[in-house]
C-alpha cells in the first residue's frame, strides 16, 4: 500500500504543500477511513478465494464484464507509467544523472526484478525499497522542520476542490484493488484479521507519508507543477544542502516501487480477467511500460501539470471496479462467513461514494 505513494501522489502532495501550506493536512488524514476500508475489501477477497479480483469477476459475472473492468484499469496504467517514469527523471536529475540514462536503467531494472521470480521474492525487495522511500522523507522532515502554519484550510475555490480532488484520486489508485487482491492470492498465507491489520497500518503509513511531503514542500510557493527540475532543486535547498538529494531518493524510491506494483497489478489484472493462468503475466508488462517510456524520453513538455488532471480521472476510472469488487466482497456464495455485512458494507459503500462525490464537485466547480 506504500506503493500507492507513488511519483504521482508525491507530486500532488507536494503541490498542495506548495500552494496551501499545511492547510490540507486533516484531510490527508481523513483519507485513512475510504483508503483502508476499500482495500480492505480487495485483501479478504483474495485471502478468502485464493484467486485475484479479475478472476472473481470473471468467474461469477462474465468475461465481458472483467474486461470491462480491468481494460479501463490497464488503458490508464499507461498514463500512470509515464507519470512514474517523469518522477524517476525529476529525482534523478536532482540527484544529478540525466534521463537518458536513468529511464532505460528503470525499466530494465524493474522487468528483471519480476522476472521468473516468486512473488514474496519481490514483495522483500519492495519492503526494502519501501523503507528507503520512507526513511529518505523523514530525514528531509527532520531537515525542514515543522513551522507555525494551520492544519485546517477549507474553500469553495475551483483550485481548492480540484486539490481535494486530486488528493482524493491518489489515495486509491485503480491498479490498487487488483494488485492486493491477487497479491494477497499469490502469497495464500494469513488470515482476514492479519489482512486488515495489515492493510490498516499501510493506509496509515502511507497518508502519514503523504503529510510528511506536504511539510516537506511548504517553501515552494510558487507550486511545483510551474518548477523545472532546477528549479525545483534551488527552491528545496533551503532546506538544506542535501534537502534537494534526499527528495529526489524518496521520488526515484516511489517511482520505481510503483512500476512494480502497476505492472503486477494491471497485468494480473487482465490476464485474469481474459482467463489466462497468472505466470503468463510477465509479457504484459513486459510490453505495457514500453510506450510510456518512449514517450517520456521524447516529450520536452512540463508533464507535471497533466499528473493532477491523471489524479483525478483516477477517481472515475476506480467506479467500475470497485462497484463490482463491492458487490463480490458482499456475496455470501463467494465469500461464505466472511462477506461484507453491516457496518462493513456500510462502510465500503460510503468510503467509495465519498471519493467518488469529491471528484464529481471538482468537475462541477471547474466548469463554472
Amino acid at each position: 500500500m506504500i506503493a500507492d505513494v507513488d511519483a504521482a501522489s508525491i507530486i500532488t502532495a507536494a503541490e498542495t504543500g506548495a500552494l496551501y501550506h499545511y492547510g490540507l493536512i486533516w484531510f490527508l488524514f481523513l483519507l485513512i477511513i475510504p483508503l483502508f476500508f476499500i482495500q480492505e475489501a480487495s485483501g479478504r477477497i483474495g485471502v478468502v478465494t485464493h484467486k485475484g479480483l479479475g478472476e472473481i469477476v470473471r468467474e461469477n459475472y462474465s468475461g465481458k464484464t472483467a474486461l470491462f473492468a480491468a481494460v479501463p484499469m490497464a488503458i490508464t496504467d499507461v498514463f500512470t507509467y509515464i507519470t512514474e517514469y517523469v518522477g524517476i527523471a525529476i529525482g534523478m536529475e536532482l540527484i544529478g544523472i540525466s534521463p537518458i540514462v536513468s529511464l532505460p536503467i528503470a525499466y530494465l531494472l524493474h522487468v528483471l526484478l519480476v522476472y521468473r521470480r516468486g512473488y514474496v521474492v519481490v514483495e522483500k525487495v519492495m519492503l526494502g525499497i519501501s523503507a528507503i522511500l520512507l526513511a529518505s522523507y523523514v530525514a528531509s522532515l527532520f531537515m525542514k522542520g515543522i513551522m507555525n502554519y494551520s492544519t485546517f484550510q477549507f474553500s469553495l475555490s475551483p483550485s481548492f476542490l480540484f486539490l481535494i480532488a486530486a488528493n482524493a484520486g491518489a489515495v486509491v489508485m485503480p491498479f490498487m484493488p487488483f494488485y492486493q487482491a491477487s497479491a494477497t492470492a499469490e502469497k495464500n498465507a494469513g488470515t482476514v484479521r492479519s489482512s486488515r491489520i495489515e492493510t490498516l497500518l499501510g493506509a496509515i503509513v502511507s497518508e502519514m507519508l503523504m503529510v510528511t511531503i506536504v511539510i516537506v514542500s511548504t517553501d515552494l510557493d510558487s507550486g511545483l507543477t510551474l518548477l523545472s527540475p532546477k528549479q525545483l532543486a534551488a527552491s528545496l535547498a533551503v532546506a538544506g544542502q542535501y534537502a534537494p538529494w534526499l527528495f529526489g531518493v524518496g521520488l526515484v524510491a516511489a517511482a520505481f516501487l510503483a512500476l512494480i506494483v502497476i505492472s503486477l497489478g494491471s497485468a494480473w489484472g487482465l490476464v485474469e480477467a481474459i482467463g489466462w493462468p497468472r505466470s503468463r503475466a510477465f509479457w504484459v508488462y513486459f510490453v505495457e511500460s514500453i510506450p510510456a517510456l518512449i514517450a517520456t524520453m521524447i516529450l520536452t513538455a512540463n508533464l507535471l501539470a497533466a499528473i493532477l488532471n491523471l489524479m483525478l480521472v483516477f477517481v472515475f476510472v476506480l467506479i467500475g471496479p470497485a462497484v463490482i469488487m463491492g458487490l463480490i466482497a458482499s456475496n455470501q456464495r463467494v465469500m461464505g462467513e466472511h462477506a461484507s455485512r453491516g457496518f462493513w458494507k456500510i462502510a465500503y459503500w460510503l468510503s467509495l461514494g465519498f471519493v467518488v462525490a469529491l471528484g464529481i464537485v471538482s468537475v462541477v466547480a471547474s466548469s463554472l
